[in-house]
């Protein structure tokens, strides 16, 4: 159960990381909201994946669809606060 939790936090971390890299521009947010978007992306991606059906759960693919999910929802991230 632990290491379940230290791994979901991981690949968050790796992932909402990498969607930082892909969007150009500053991003001011701490470790925890990088964390916190990656999971988030994780499960947007994860679910839209396999919903249209481009991949099944336990793909390699799906970090892909991790990926796509966080940089989706930095970009709403970012609308939503220039609008604020």
């Amino acid at each position: 159960m632990l290491m379940e939790i230290l791994l979901t936090l991981v690949v968050g971390l790796v992932v909402g990381a990498i969607a930082r890299f892909v969007i150009p521009g500053d991003q001011p947010m701490s470790w925890i909201a990088t964390i916190l978007l990656g999971i988030g992306g994780a499960f947007v991606g994860g679910l839209g994946g396999q919903a249209l059906g481009l991949y099944k759960v336990g793909e390699p693919v799906g970090w892909i669809g991790a990926i796509v999910g966080a940089v989706i929802l930095l970009l709403l991230f970012r609308m939503i606060r220039r609008t604020a």
